[in-house]
Formats: structure tokens, sequence, C-alpha cells
């Protein structure tokens, strides 16, 4: 087995100017620069308000018993509202605008490749975007933070949100342990397609979202802190380090005008 290669921006810069069709694969590390804990390490929701996994995002758990899902999206809602995109979330939606990047596939739930600007997005968990009624099957489109802290607020104690139509519990269309990924033939289509992947903040030890790479035999580029559950091959390369600080060098090195900055 070869040995990890990393890549210098310049060779990146590089490499994205001769590719006709970018995909990027973002994972926790791309959001948390910009505030937003992630679940499971040592400074996660999970760990730091005690939240049993399996009760909060289990789908029978939910089915049964919605208030404990609902207490983690309370501080998880009070602690993403007000939070912006990221250099590397701007860098990519600006990509796009330009033509170099044919999408997003994202397992996060946080929605701020939208928020940055970025138009094809495959949201692998969901998000907070759209929900649905589990008694009356209505479906909401184009939620906000504030729709849901409203509507959490307006609720009982402990905060469920209900459906404005029926006041049947709402469920947001995240996916739960226990359902199917979103859009994973589409995604999975995508990095089939492109000649360049970026993998971002994700150490892919999460399936199926760690399939996605084996999908193309494209140039690789992992950039994430800490290690990565993807064996090196000649077309992979490994950064271990900051993304926004690794894709300020990069944009650096696009000719000016390639991208908005």
């Amino acid at each position: 087995m070869p040995e990890p290669q990393s890549l210098q921006p310049a060779r990146c810069a590089e490499l994205i100017r001769r590719s006709s069709s970018v995909i990027a694969l973002s994972g926790a590390g791309i959001s948390t620069a910009a505030g937003i804990p992630d679940f499971r390490g040592p400074r996660g929701l999970y760990v730091t308000r005690r939240y049993d996994p399996e009760k909060v995002f289990e789908i029978g758990w939910f089915r049964r018993a919605p208030q404990y899902f609902y207490e983690f999206s309370r501080d998880f809602v009070a602690a993403v509202k007000d939070i912006r995109p990221t250099f590397t979330h701007r860098f990519l939606a600006d990509l796009e605008k330009e033509g170099g990047l044919a999408g997003v596939i994202t397992q996060n739930i946080d929605m701020l490749h939208q928020l940055a600007g970025s138009r094809t997005v495959v949201e692998l968990h969901g998000s907070y975007r759209s929900a649905t009624c589990a008694s009356c099957g209505q479906r909401f489109e184009d939620l906000s933070y504030g729709w849901w802290e409203q509507n959490m607020n307006n609720s009982t104690t402990p905060p469920v949100a209900l459906c404005p139509k029926c006041n049947g519990v709402l469920k947001p269309d995240i996916v739960f342990f226990g359902e199917m990924v979103n859009g994973y033939e589409d995604a999975e289509r995508m990095v089939a397609e492109c000649d360049l992947l970026l993998v971002l903040g994700s150490s892919l030890q999460v399936s199926p979202a760690s399939h996605l790479p084996y999908s193309t035999q494209a140039t690789t580029v992992v950039v994430n802190r800490g290690a990565v559950a993807l064996p090196p091959t000649p077309n992979r390369y490994f950064v271990d380090g900051d993304l926004d600080g690794y894709f300020r060098e990069v944009a650096g090195c696009l000719e000016k005008g390639r991208v908005r900055w």
C-alpha cells in the first residue's frame, strides 16, 4: 500500500482549474469552524448535555417519546440559529456559481451550504428545512430555525413542535437511526461522474457516506483534522489541517476573478 500523499494549496488550485466537474463531500468538520458543536466529540452536544443518542435520534423512540428529540432540538436550534457559513462554505458556493463545482453532498443537518449560496446540495441526513406532520401528513417547506424556535416555544413543556393544521407532532425531515438516508443514488452518481472529489471535514467513519469515495477513480483530495478511514492510493491526497486556512490559500492561488471572495 502506498504512503499517504499530502497536497500543497497551489497544487489543489491547479486541480480545481483543470477539472470540469468537482464534487464536494462535507462532514461535521466544515461547520465546527462556524461554531456548531459536533455531536460525538469531546465538546459535542451528546456529551455536554448528556443526551442519549438512541433516545434523541432513533426513529422508534421519536414515535414513542418525541420530547427527547425536541429537548435536543431546543438546544441545537439555540446554538446554530445565528451562526453564519464559514469561508469554506462560501468558497464552494462561489465555485459552483463560476461553474467549477457540480454539487455538494453533505452529512450535516445545519443548512449552512444553502445559506452560503450553494444550490445543488444533497443532504444525506436531511435537515430542519422541511417537516412532515406525523398525524395528518401535511408537509411544510422552506423552514427556518426561527420558525422552529417559535413553534417549540408556543408548544407545551417539554417543547414538542406541533402541526399548525391539526396539532399533531411534527417530524423534521432529518434522517433518524433506522431510516434510509436521502438521495444516496444521486450522491453516488455525482461522485461517479466527477473528475475531482473534495472530501471536507469528514473522517469517513459513518456509513453509507463512507462508501462514496469508492464510487470514483477520479483524483480525491481529503482535508480533515485527524485520521480518515480511507486507504491511500496514487490518486488520493490527504491534508491534516484547518479547512478554512487551507482553502484561503487555495483561493489565493486561483486566478483573479475565477472565484469571488
